[in-house]
């Protein structure tokens, strides 16, 4: 099991894994027409596929000429998907540099604080009945 993960087998069966995952969308979104368009969801796809294929060489020993190419391709494939987001985002009418984030897409703070209580009332003798 240790020979599984230390020669970087188990990427090649991950590496798998992904080209699957992006034949069978490309065959549904071909199919069915739904779904994000496919141009830059394989750009973000191969991003983290090169990341991966950079992990594997790492795991195997290979030298850093054989893991510098595959960290290149992934930001190249990083940057196309940005592209296309940004370009989708003008497309929509949106500035997405001068954008406030909306009040429900962030989180709730979380206080450690004890909350405070209210003071109580100072009651007198006469109000008691």
């Amino acid at each position: 099991m240790v020979d599984l993960f230390a020669g970087g087998s188990v990427m090649d069966f991950v590496i798998g894994l992904v080209a699957l995952e992006a034949l069978g969308f490309a065959a549904w979104r071909v199919w069915s027409g739904r779904g994000p368009r496919l141009l830059p969801f394989l750009s973000n796809l191969l991003s983290g596929a090169f990341l991966m294929l950079a992990l594997r060489n790492a795991l195997a020993g290979a030298s850093w000429l054989g893991i510098a190419p595959c960290l290149a391709a992934s930001l190249a494939a990083h940057l196309v998907d940005l592209r296309w987001r940004w370009s989708e985002a003008a497309e929509a009418g949106k500035d997405t540099s001068k954008a406030a984030p909306s009040p429900r897409a962030m989180p709730a703070t979380i206080s450690l604080r004890a909350p405070k209580r209210a003071a109580p009332r100072p009651t007198d003798g006469a109000s008691r009945a």
